[in-house]
């Protein structure tokens, strides 16, 4: 049973009102604001004479550089694993082969 539960994110000291399905999207989605809020503060040590909008731009381009690089070394992984299907099926056929030597 899908439960709706709304909750408050605050991002830069403005609050976010999100209505959620389930309970454990809370913690992901709290971890979320947190972890902006921590990026925002690294971001206005280095540049302070920044308004919050070009900050919060800032933290986006980071984020968005982190994922994709992520989805980058997960396609290379997916590339590794298809390798390596491609080898032990080759192994496989190979060995049936000898058995019947």
């Amino acid at each position: 049973m899908n439960r709706k539960q709304k909750i408050k994110i605050e991002i830069a000291g403005r609050p976010y009102p999100f209505v959620i399905d389930r309970e454990e999207d809370e913690e992901r989605i709290r971890k979320a604001g947190k972890l902006i809020d921590e990026k925002l503060f690294q971001i206005k040590q280095r540049y302070n004479d920044k308004d919050v909008q070009d900050l919060l731009a800032f933290v986006a381009l980071q984020f968005a550089i982190k994922t994709i690089q992520l989805e980058t070394n997960v396609a290379g992984s997916t590339e590794q694993v298809d390798r390596l299907k491609q080898i032990s099926e080759q192994l496989d056929t190979f060995l049936s082969q000898c058995a019947d030597c």
